[in-house]
């Protein structure tokens, strides 16, 4: 099987508010042609993380690749 190329990466993102850790140092990759789908319970940090990952919320640490592909 052949290793399709990563379209996205998000390394280490954390994320704090008051009083709460929303996101620890959180690792996401998605290579071309994957379905995903995030699961967890409440207050776990799905939407925080794809709220950052849109722009709606900045992340304190972390890196984020989002490979544009090829024309």
């Amino acid at each position: 099987m052949l290793k399709q190329e990563i379209a996205l990466e998000m390394k280490a993102i954390s994320k704090e508010f008051p009083g709460v850790k929303a996101l620890d140092r959180v690792d996401l990759e998605v290579r071309r042609g994957e379905v995903h789908a995030l699961m967890g319970e409440n207050g776990a940090g799905k939407s925080t993380l794809m709220n950052i990952l849109c722009g709606k919320l900045k992340k304190d640490a972390g890196q984020i690749f989002v490979e544009m592909g090829k024309k």
